[in-house]
């Protein structure tokens, strides 16, 4: 049997049905080997419908990134584990806010345009699914959407959120001209009034 410690770390994967992101070419990646099919997004777009399309298309996939992106950088998710700093400890007014960068800043602040520029009827199931990374169930139970609503519910946001970003041109028709059914001439002359 082989020793633990000569296996390769890079070769322990927790999810063996899953695919690991590969690493850079050099071998010696700065980022941690993740997953992406843990992802609930990930998941979606690899599935297809009865048509053969996918359930999410690429520029809804990049937009849900896009804003778990935003909100990981914001440090926005709840903390798992205890706070040992004696600066929060020791003072009576702390303020985190305060002790965030400027880099989780700009993301706060873009993450909340991304969410108001959605509407927040459609907010809630983007902050469930793409930044929480709940599973569709669990987010139309605790959202109290009807069954099976979720994946409806879910790809309007993500156009939205897509059009926000500017991943998606925009449709919207623009204004038709008028159209009159009158002939040239058809509106009275009206003479110029005389200075008095």
């Amino acid at each position: 049997m082989p020793d633990p410690k000569d296996r390769d770390p890079r070769s322990t994967r927790f999810t063996d049905h899953r695919p690991l992101r590969p690493d850079s070419h050099d071998g010696k990646s700065a980022r941690p080997i993740l997953n992406d099919a843990e992802s609930p997004l990930s998941w979606l777009r690899s599935r297809r419908d009865k048509a053969g399309r996918p359930l999410i298309s690429d520029s809804q996939y990049l937009a849900g990134e896009k804003l778990r992106s935003d909100f990981e950088r914001a440090m926005l998710a709840s903390r798992v584990t205890s706070n040992w700093d004696m600066s929060a400890a020791g003072r009576s007014g702390f303020n985190p806010a305060a002790e965030i960068s400027d880099g989780a800043l700009a993301a706060r602040q873009r993450y909340h345009r991304a969410l108001d520029a959605v509407g927040q009827e459609l907010a809630s199931i983007l902050v469930q699914i793409c930044c929480l990374s709940a599973g569709m169930e669990q987010a139309e139970r605790a959202l109290d959407l009807p069954q099976r609503s979720g994946k409806a519910v879910l790809g309007l946001a993500l156009t939205s959120l897509a059009r926000h970003y500017g991943l998606l041109k925009d449709t919207t028709p623009s204004k038709p001209k008028s159209a009159h059914w009158a002939v040239p001439g058809y509106r009275p002359s009206i003479p110029e009034l005389e200075e008095a």
